[in-house]
């Protein structure tokens, strides 16, 4: 089992203090802490290695660009893609779901046809298809959900995705769906439901965001035909991301953005343009973080995900089991097997008092519509309080939870 006590040391976060009491951080799924590996490795690129990367003939370039291409075949071999072409940079979850709506849209897309996205989505899964909606037409039909936060279509027990069959039309052109709902913790039975798909022809887009850092992906199992998630959810740095593709998918895809890197000649004339993956990469990678997200990803896999997903498994089920022993808790999502999110209100109490207070606590919560309108209006809120768990957690930190939520609601 993990080491949790020599693995906090790794973050040195955990250890300060805020209001004059030990930080608990449990809003992870908004970012995770990163750990000194992490930001040694990028102090030490911009101090040794700093060049700009691909164009460079000089030393210091081709160093750059070894390391960030050796990122690109580290998180080919983590969610173990076929191959690197299949491994698109970007800017993190949002811009690579925008990149697939802008261009997917534009290739296969046409007035009328429909995308189906689920009930408990993140507003990055959502606008960037309103938005071709009101420019070309297209249709966002959603999936509901039950109470419990499960798709009504693979609630039957047996996390079956056949359900999904019923909601596909002649004008269905793509599923895209959350692995992880972050505001739930539901789990979606992505497999199945990719494996639905393609029976009837459709290609399925999966917002890894939420179980990337959870636990272990492979694509070619899931057969899914695109993939994201993003650095700073998983360790990583900020303001880098993946969008995984199948090469036959991206092949046929429009570039998302020009400029420089994605092309292969430019005149007046005309442009042609890069090989995969480059010809989605317009402008300057951010190629030092790149370097840190491959050593988040080693960083996690030297713990094994199984381990890190079972760790927090179980913090996930203490956490509920104590809250239900809270005068007037309601707890939103409480699907089998949800993950490492625990959303809820106590009585009358406004979200942001009880996020409020708890922080005066040194518990460190999310609080709001956690970017999901739609789930609120669909749980009947205007938002919750959300405590989300990482591989550095602990029952102790839990338990510190549980006593300041009490404590908050005795002064209501």
């Amino acid at each position: 089992m993990l080491d949790i006590a020599t693995i906090r040391q790794d973050f040195p976060i955990l250890q300060r203090q805020v209001y004059g009491r030990p930080l608990v951080y449990l809003d992870n799924a908004a970012t995770t802490q990163k750990p000194l590996c992490v930001l040694d490795a990028m102090r030490e690129e911009y101090l040794n290695v700093n060049a700009n990367v691909h164009r460079g003939v000089h030393y210091l370039s081709q160093q750059a660009t070894d390391l960030h291409e050796a990122a690109r075949e580290r998180v080919r071999a983590f969610i173990n893609a076929r191959s690197t072409n299949e491994i698109v940079f970007t800017r993190g979850t949002t811009e690579a779901i925008n990149l697939v709506a802008s261009s997917f849209c534009e290739a296969f897309m046409h007035e009328g046809d429909e995308v189906l996205v689920t009930d408990m989505e993140h507003h990055s899964n959502i606008v960037p298809w309103q938005l071709q909606a009101q420019r070309r037409g297209i249709v966002v039909r959603h999936l509901p959900i039950t109470d419990r936060g499960e798709l009504q279509c693979c609630s039957d027990g047996t996390a079956s995705g056949e359900g999904v069959a019923a909601y596909i039309t002649p004008r269905t052109r793509l599923i895209s769906l959350c692995h992880v709902s972050n505001v739930l913790g539901t789990v979606n039975p992505v497999a199945q439901i990719v494996k639905t798909a393609h029976e009837h022809g459709i290609p399925v887009m999966i917002d890894a965001a939420q179980s990337a850092p959870h636990m272990a992906l492979d694509v070619q199992a899931l057969d899914c035909d695109f993939l994201c998630f993003s650095g700073h959810k998983m360790y990583g740095p900020t303001g880098i991301g993946v969008l995984y593709g199948k090469e036959q998918w991206l092949d046929r895809l429009p570039p998302y953005q020009g400029g420089g890197e994605m092309i292969d000649r430019v005149s007046w004339e005309k442009t042609t343009f890069e090989q995969l993956p480059f010809k989605f990469e317009a402008g300057t990678p951010d190629y030092v973080a790149t370097h840190g997200l491959a050593t988040a990803i080693d960083y996690l896999c030297t713990l094994d995900m199984d381990e890190v997903n079972a760790h927090e498994q179980e913090l996930t089920r203490y956490c509920m089991a104590q809250m239900k022993t809270i005068d007037g808790i309601r707890l939103f999502g409480e699907a089998e097997g949800k993950d490492a999110v625990v959303s809820f209100l106590v009585g009358d109490i406004h979200h942001l008092d009880m996020g409020t207070l708890l922080d005066r606590l040194g518990i460190a919560v999310r609080t709001g519509h956690h970017c999901a309108h739609p789930l609120m209006d669909r749980l009947g809120v205007t938002g919750t309080v959300r405590a989300s768990f990482a591989l550095y957690n602990t029952k102790d930190e839990v338990d510190a939870l549980i006593a300041a939520i009490r404590r908050v609601s005795k002064m209501f």
